[in-house]
């Protein structure tokens, strides 16, 4: 059982030393500092340098085992062609 989770994202040394953003990955601990999962995000270079924090993507939680345990998706809401970042959900 989880009553508290801490959640870390792992910086790419190419992401810190060229400042151009990849795909996140993020460790998930527990209250003891212990990874109980892994996230992944999935999306793609262009979404990230147009859209940034608006951007599409899926994160895919995995257990220690590798087994994925939970999918969020967040496509974009809006696909227009004049406004392709805009009202997002998950």
């Amino acid at each position: 059982q989880l009553d508290q989770i801490i959640i870390h994202q792992q910086v790419e040394l190419l992401e810190a030393i060229l400042g151009t953003e990849t795909s996140s990955k993020y460790e998930i601990k527990n209250h003891l500092g212990q990874r109980v999962y892994f996230a992944v995000e999935e999306n793609d270079c262009f979404d990230r340098k147009l859209c940034s924090p608006l951007r599409s993507f899926t994160i895919r939680i995995a257990d220690n085992t590798g087994r994925e345990v939970i999918r969020v998706i967040r496509p974009l809401r809006c696909n227009s062609c004049c406004f392709p970042c805009f009202l997002q959900e998950v």
